[in-house]
This record gives C-alpha cells, structure tokens and sequence, in this order.
C-alpha cells in the first residue's frame, strides 16, 4: 500500500502559493456549512512514521480554517482513568459533535500496532483488532460521520534524512529526541504491522489516504484537498450511508415465544420475602468488599414494561450498597447535547471505573425497543444496532465489566392495575403519564420487539435475565439472586451458566485458588446432590407455580 508513496511527490513553490488562497476560501466555507447546519461529524485521523510531518500538517489546517470549530486530540500512553475502562472509552467521550471537525493525532490503531510490534498480540490477536475495528467505523459512518483516515509514509533513508534536517535547524532541533532514533530500530517492524492493518481496515466505509510525507507543500495540499473534497461531497449529499441489512427473521412460528413461556403467577409470600431479602442484600455487600472485586466493576441494565417494577428492584439493590460506590443512570429521551453524537455515546460516556457499580433504569435497547416502535429511526438503524450493542458489551466484558441484564415482565392486567394505583396514590402520580396510557395500545408491537432484542442480544458475556415480575416481592428477590450468583461466578473465574447456585465444592475450590481460579465442572454425585438440595432451598423453590 505505500508504493505510491515512495515516488518522490513534490509542489514547487510557486505551484504552492498559487493553490493556496483559493483551497482556504474553500475549506473555511465548507466548515461554515459544517457548523450551521450540524448536519455530520468530522473525524480525521492522522498517523503515520515519525517525522512525516503530522504535527506539522494539522497546524496547517488549524492555519487554513476556523480553530473554533477544531478539536485535535491527542492520545498517548492511557491514564490511570482509562486504564481501567474499556480501551475504546477514551476515543468514545472524544468523538466530536455534529457539525465539528475533530483531529486524533494517535488513535484507535495505535495500541494495536504497538502491541503488534512488541510482541505483545499474536497475528491472530491484531486481525480480531482489525476486525472490532471496522466495525466501530462502520457504526461511525452510519450514524452520519465523515471518516478521513491518513498515512504518512516515509522511506527510512527519507525518515533519516528528514530527522537530521529537523535536528540541524535551530528552530526545529527540539523536535527530535533520542527516542525518535531509538523508534527507528522498528522500522521494518512497524512496516509490516501497519501495512497488514491497513490492508484489513481499508474498508469502502473509511478507506485509507497514504500520503508521501517527504515535501511539506504536497503533503499540506493533498490532505486540504482530500479534506475540502469529502466535506463538500458529504454536505451536498441527502443520502444517509446505510450499511446493507437482512431483514428480521421471525421464529415464533407457533405462537409461543420467550415471554408467553414465563410463569408470572410466581410468588413469595412477604415472610419468606423480608428473610431471602436480607439474606441476598448481604451477600451482595459482601461481594463489593470482595478484593478482587477492586480489579473489576459491575453494569446492571434494567430495562421492563411501565410499571414493571424497574425503580423499585434499583432501590433494594442501592440498600446493599455504599453510596460512594455507585451510581444510578436514568435513561430518557436524549438531550441536544447527546442528538449531536452515536446513540451508543451517552451509555459510554457512563462506563464505571474499577471498583464501582453503574446501574441503568433504561438503557442503549431503547433503540430497538421504543425507537424501533414508535418509529423514531430508520429500520436500518435499529436492525443494525444488534450487532453495535453485541460489540458494545463485548468490549466492556473483555475489559473487566460484568454486564448483568434484566427484563422485568408483567401482564396487561397487572400494568393496568398499577397505572390505576399510580393515579391515586399523591407521592405516586409523577410515575403515571399520557405516553404510559398510549403505550398500552402497542402492547403487541412492543411484546415482539423484546422477544427479538432477547433473541439477538442474549449472549455468552451478557445474557438476559427475563424476571416475572408480576410478585414484587418475588422479582426482587430473583433479581438479588441472579446479581449476587453472576458476581460470585465472575470473581470465581467461571463463566456462568445460568444462575442455578454454586455446590459447597465449587464454592471451596474457587476460594483455594484465589485470585485467578477457573473452577472445574462439579463431576461427583455428592456434590450434585448438595447443588440440588441447595437449589430447592433458593428463591425457585420457594415461589408457587
């Protein structure tokens, strides 16, 4: 991919000064057009060999156009802040806004390749990168963003060349350190990972632009024209870029589907349910003490029909809690603020930091559950963001977070008998609105939008727990258990399977491999008899079918 760059581009002067005036006037009503309109977001990308003149480029542009209305980030080595967040959370809260140009000197390819060069990730480790990669990109574009990729390549003979050049010019000598001619050491490295990497992200969405890096004149004006080129084709375009997407597929052929199948006369009479309440607030204290909970944080997304108890199960988990620890999201319509950025954003720009617990009364599946419905987007985009949120919650559970999902479910006539109540009841009737009554009407629309969100969404890291929740005092005990058995499997190194309790065995097993145990499937029958017998004492046991 760079042999177009080795050619020996180059602008004369007069080439140069002649280009100049009119590429300015140009870009600066471009980015006029950008900001009044707030129509897209601009990210450019620029990376490349050292010494091919990046920061010397975008000062250019800084020059050519409005500053105002630029943000350049630059990313480094992560701080402590980022180090314990998902990786992609420091590029997430740093995309720009429509309407505003944002420049990322060092990017989402950068820890990638220089992983790959340290021998740090295996080839197959760097394609998977690649791969997470695209994918982000994609959801960027079409969401509406204009993505400009740039390389500036150098030869080493013109990497050398051009260090000794900076370092001989008085003005420029501080730009050179030792540790540039250390880097040089990995040029062939750092060729071959970048070549590879560019080729596996040189997609039709968000191409690369390699740019010869040698004359500061050619390098300024491709990069201002390609910018100028893009933005005017993008602006002028009322096509929105949609990624192609096969239509839903339906598989309830019978009529039966995974909420028609849930017991919604389980109880649990107020007894039993103050003493299992105790118990499983208790436990989940005990579990945010845990030690090795402090290397790892913990998501709850609480999504559920009105009135189905949401607030309610949030506040008996927060009584397990210390205040300090955590932090309740509620969800609403988005503000001006989050309109201007991904749907995806504002649930990022929350992502708890190690030790702490966010909980989400309503989430990012307002995409494809009132979105979808009500017809607040496109089909396109809500039968994308399957995929986009699958990916979202694999890099939060790759990092560390323990993602635990829960669906509160009522029938018609329960909701019907608590929106009444909510009427009557003074320190009540703010739950009760005009949009809970017509939401009734699309019962059904909104039953077959949760039978595919569950579908396509329950995974491996990130399962549903679908709760009957016509009991309160039963959907909050299961909701209690099912949060304190994930943790426990999380920190005990198993992936877990269901919320079915741990035998004694598995529980003595894990704890005498602290910190990093991977428990081993429980194989004698005795201990299958204590998980049976344990299982009948838990809150399945205890609620009437």
């Amino acid at each position: 991919m760079f042999e177009s760059a080795e050619i020996g581009h180059q602008i004369d002067k007069a080439t140069y000064k002649a280009a100049v005036p009119a590429l300015r006037a140009a870009l600066l009503e471009a980015q006029v057009d950008l900001q009044e309109n707030k129509k897209i977001p601009v990210v450019v990308l620029i990376s490349g060999q050292d010494g091919a003149g990046k920061g010397e480029t975008i000062n250019v542009l800084y020059e050519w156009m409005d500053p105002r209305f630029i943000s350049t980030l630059a990313f480094s080595m992560p701080s402590d802040e980022e180090r314990e967040r998902p990786p992609m959370w420091r590029y997430w809260r740093s995309l720009p806004p429509k309407g505003r140009i944002g420049i990322f000197a060092g990017s989402w390819y950068s820890d990638p390749i220089r992983q790959r060069i340290l021998n740090e990730v295996s080839l197959k480790e760097l394609d998977a990168q690649a791969d997470q990669i695209n994918r982000f990109e994609a959801m960027l574009v079409n969401e509406g963003a204009l993505v400009l990729k740039f390389w500036f390549h150098l030869t080493k003979e013109g990497q050398v060349k051009r260090l000794k050049a900076l370092e001989k010019d008085p003005r420029t000598a501080w730009r050179v350190t030792q540790w540039n001619w250390d880097r040089l050491k990995t040029y062939d490295k750092l060729q071959d990972v970048a070549g590879h990497i560019l080729r596996l992200t040189n997609t039709p969405w968000a191409p690369w632009v390699v740019v010869e890096g040698t004359d500061d004149r050619y390098r300024s004006l491709t990069v201002g024209q390609i910018m100028l080129q893009a933005m005017q084709k993008k602006l002028a375009s009322t096509d929105k870029q949609e990624s192609p997407v096969a239509p839903m597929v339906r598989v309830d052929t019978d009529g039966r589907t995974v909420l028609s199948e849930l017991n919604l006369g389980k109880k649990l009479d107020d007894k039993t349910y103050e003493k299992e309440l105790s118990k499983w607030q208790a436990r989940l204290a005990e579990l945010m003490r845990d030690p090795r909970f402090k290397g790892r944080s913990l998501l709850c997304a609480f999504e559920g029909a009105d009135a189905a108890g949401k607030g309610g199960a949030i506040r008996r988990i927060g009584a397990a809690l210390d205040a300090r620890q955590y932090q309740v999201i509620p969800v609403a319509a988005p503000t001006e603020e989050e309109r201007a950025q991904p749907y995806l954003w504002r649930f990022w720009r929350h992502v708890p930091r190690q030790g702490k617990v966010a909980i989400f009364d309503r989430t990012w599946y307002g995409r494809v559950l009132v979105e979808r419905v009500e017809g607040f987007c496109a089909e396109n985009d809500w039968l994308r963001a399957y995929t986009e949120i699958n990916d979202f919650e694999h890099e939060l559970a790759d990092s560390g977070v323990m993602v635990v999902k829960f669906w509160l479910q009522i029938s018609q006539q329960e909701q019907l008998k608590r929106f009444k109540a909510r009427e009557e009841i003074a320190f009540k009737r703010f739950k009760i609105t005009q949009e809970d009554w017509r939401n009734r009407e699309k019962w059904d629309a909104y039953q077959q939008a949760i039978c595919d969100m569950v579908e396509r969404t329950s995974t491996g890291n990130a399962p549903w727990t679908l709760v009957e929740a016509n009991d309160k005092n039963y959907a909050r005990v299961k909701i209690l258990q099912t949060l304190c058995e994930r943790v426990e499997a999380e920190l005990d190194g198993r992936i877990p399977k269901g919320i079915q309790p741990l035998s004694k065995k598995a529980r003595k097993v894990a704890k005498s491999e602290f910190p990093t145990a991977e428990t081993e499937e429980d194989g004698d029958s005795k201990a299958k008899s204590k998980s049976k017998s344990k299982s009948k004492r838990s809150i399945q046991g205890k609620s009437k079918d």
